[in-house]
């Protein structure tokens, strides 16, 4: 099914961005996995729209309503199924557009693959929206890896033109991370913070939106897990992250970059820390052959900007069969970068999870 991730541990989520709910059923969690549901709805926060000037004004809890799956806090062996309420749709605002496709978004795709039944009213079930049931489901899932001494910590690398500072890849700067969880804008240096704000503040003052790069590492993952070929580490975080609307990206380690590198540069010499094998570098970003080598799993996703836009756009009239000059109505965020940072670290969850826990 196309709304289905995972063998060991299967997501599938419902709904769409104006229905009466979205959700997921998260099948094949272990039972007698103690679940912190403060911590998990304080993570799904990070995610939630109309908190700041930088995402959309349309407000909603996502409070999470579990209503199989958890007893007392605990899971027991059911599928784990949560709700949430959409509570401030305003449908109205798609009625003009259905006839006249959105640029850069699913509209016509969708009108085609669907024989025109497909749900355009936020972008239906391709909205941005059906990331809330996945941070939930990644965020339980990250409670019950990180006992097993598996961290997910990821930040805004770039916005536009404008660079985080680099972590470090042979390390994760886990514990760097991990701090920003509490900033309601991850960023290490928090100057080009404030510049990365400027950029997306410039954008929407003129109708228009900006994209951006998340960074996000994976430690304690010991040596050996992954498998090679088509089902790899790599491979089944490319198709989990590619779930996120908005993706048009992936890269792993040095990434690009290693294309414009000798292989005496980039190749990543093995030595023994301890009793544990380690690499001096990690441009490999944690997995070769499609396995983990046990550094840290590094990797970096770039998001388009926002196709809905206040700007005036043309698009083709499917009934009329002329060119419309229209801007985007309702409520979108000009640059959903900093919203998508649990997101990815959710995704990667899924992955981790599905391989980890049989």
């Amino acid at each position: 099914m196309s709304c289905s991730f995972g063998k060991n541990i299967c997501y599938t989520v419902f709904g769409q961005s104006h229905s009466e709910s979205i959700g997921c059923v998260v099948d094949g969690i272990p039972a007698g996995e103690k679940i912190d549901m403060d911590k998990l709805c304080a993570f799904m926060k990070r995610r939630a729209p109309g908190q700041n000037s930088f995402s959309t004004p349309r407000k909603e809890a996502d409070l999470p309503k579990v209503v199989s799956g958890l007893v007392d806090g605990v899971t027991c062996g059911a599928p784990v199924c949560a709700v949430i309420e959409n509570t401030n749709t305003r449908s109205q605002d798609y009625d003009k557009l259905k006839n006249l496709p959105r640029p850069s978004h699913a509209d016509y795709p969708a009108l085609i693959r669907y024989a025109g039944m497909n749900d355009p009213r936020g972008g239906g079930n391709f909205s941005g929206r059906m990331t809330a049931p996945l941070c939930f489901a990644g965020g339980l899932l990250m409670q019950i890896l990180e006992r097993s001494g598996i961290e997910i910590g990821a930040h805004i690398s770039s916005i536009s033109s404008v660079c985080d500072d680099d972590i470090d890849f042979t390390t994760g700067s886990m514990e760097k991370l991990k701090a920003l969880e509490a900033k309601p804008f991850p960023v290490i240096n928090d100057e080009a913070g404030e510049r990365m704000k400027a950029e997306i503040l410039s954008a929407k003052s003129e109708g228009d939106s900006v994209g951006g790069v998340i960074e996000c590492v994976i430690t304690g993952v010991p040596a050996g897990v992954g498998d090679p070929v088509f089902d790899g580490i790599e491979n089944r975080l490319a198709c989990a992250v590619f779930g996120i609307p908005a993706v048009r990206g992936i890269e792993f380690g040095a990434g690009f970059n290693a294309a414009q590198m000798r292989g005496s540069e980039h190749n990543d010499p093995y030595y023994l820390d301890g009793e544990t094998v380690k690499t001096k570098t990690n441009n490999h970003g944690g997995v070769i052959g499609g396995i983990t080598s046990g550094m840290p799993i590094v990797f970096r996703v770039a998001f388009k900007p926002t196709p809905s836009i206040a700007k005036e756009q043309t698009s083709l009239n499917l009934k009329t069969g002329e060119q419309e000059t229209f801007s985007t109505p309702g409520r979108h965020d000009p640059c959903i970068v900093q919203r998508a940072v649990p997101v990815v670290q959710a995704a990667a969850a899924l992955v981790l999870a599905d391989f980890l826990l049989k």
